[in-house]
C-alpha cells in the first residue's frame, strides 16, 4: 500500500532526507528511490512512496513520486549527466566538480605536504623520529583515506556514519594528507564550511607539533606530561 509524506529534511550534496509521513519515525529516502523524470527532491515537497523495513534501521521509501510537480519550488526533472560526444566518463566526472580544491588551495596543500616530508626526512635523518613511526604515519594515512571512502558509501546507503572528529583526529595526528585526498577524489566533505575550517586547523597543529619535535624533542615530552598533571 502506497503511502502519502511530506519531505522534512534534504541534504543535496549526500542525496538523501527524510520524510515525515505522520507516524513517529521519519522514513528515509534517497534520491535514487525517485522515479526518473520527476521533479528534484526538495525539503516541503509532498510525496507518495512505499514503505519498507530496512534490517533495524527503520523503514525506508522506494518508488518514491512528487504528488504534484507544481506545488515543488523546482521543477527540473532528475537527470543523470551524459557525456558528451568524443568524452570519457573520467573527463565528464572531472568537469562536475565544483566542489573541488581551488588551483591556489592545492598548491598550499601540495606546498604544505612537502614541508611535512622535509621535517620527518630531516628527523629520521637527526634520529628525532624512529622508522617505525614513518611506518604508523603511512599505515594511519591509509586508515584515514579509508575511512573517508567508508563515510562516504555510508551517506549514499544511509548506514552509519563515521564521526567527523574521528576524521579530524586521524588528521591531527598525521593523517591530514591522506584526508586531503580523500576529500578531492571522493568529493566528500568539500562543501561544509565547518568541516573545513575544523580540518585546516589540525593541518596547523599538526604542522606546529611536527616543527616543535623537530627543534626541540625534549619540548614536547615536557609539554605531554605538563598537560597530564593538569588533567590529573
Amino acid at each position: 500500500m502506497r503511502k502519502q509524506g511530506t519531505i522534512r529534511r534534504w541534504d543535496e550534496e549526500r542525496g538523501f532526507g527524510f520524510i515525515d509521513s505522520g507516524d513517529s519515525r521519519d522514513v528515509f529516502v534517497h534520491v535514487r528511490d525517485f522515479a526518473r523524470g520527476s521533479a528534484s527532491p526538495v525539503a516541503g515537497m509532498q510525496v507518495t512512496y512505499e514503505e519498507i523495513q530496512v534490517g533495524g534501521k527503520g523503514p525506508r521509501a522506494m518508488q518514491v513520486n512528487p504528488i504534484a510537480a507544481a506545488k515543488s519550488p523546482i521543477t527540473q526533472p532528475v537527470t543523470h549527466p551524459q557525456a558528451p560526444r568524443g568524452s570519457s566518463p573520467r573527463n565528464v566526472r572531472r568537469n562536475e566538480s565544483p566542489q573541488s580544491e581551488p588551483a591556489n588551495g592545492t598548491t598550499l596543500v601540495y606546498a604544505l605536504m612537502l614541508l611535512w616530508a622535509g621535517l620527518l626526512a630531516y628527523g629520521l635523518i637527526s634520529h628525532r623520529i624512529a622508522l617505525p613511526v614513518l611506518a604508523m604515519l603511512l599505515v594511519l594515512n591509509l586508515i584515514t583515506f579509508g575511512l573517508y571512502a567508508k563515510d562516504k558509501n555510508a551517506a549514499k546507503s544511509g548506514a552509519w556514519r563515521t564521526s567527523e572528529s574521528t576524521l579530524h583526529s586521524l588528521a591531527l595526528f598525521g593523517g591530514w594528507p591522506a584526508a586531503w585526498f580523500a576529500q578531492q577524489t571522493l568529493r566528500h566533505k568539500t562543501s561544509k564550511a565547518e568541516f573545513r575550517f575544523s580540518y585546516w586547523a589540525t593541518v596547523v597543529i599538526n604542522l606546529i607539533g611536527t616543527v616543535v619535535l623537530m627543534i626541540e624533542p625534549n619540548l614536547m615530552a615536557f609539554l605531554l606530561k605538563t598537560f597530564m598533571r593538569a588533567a590529573g
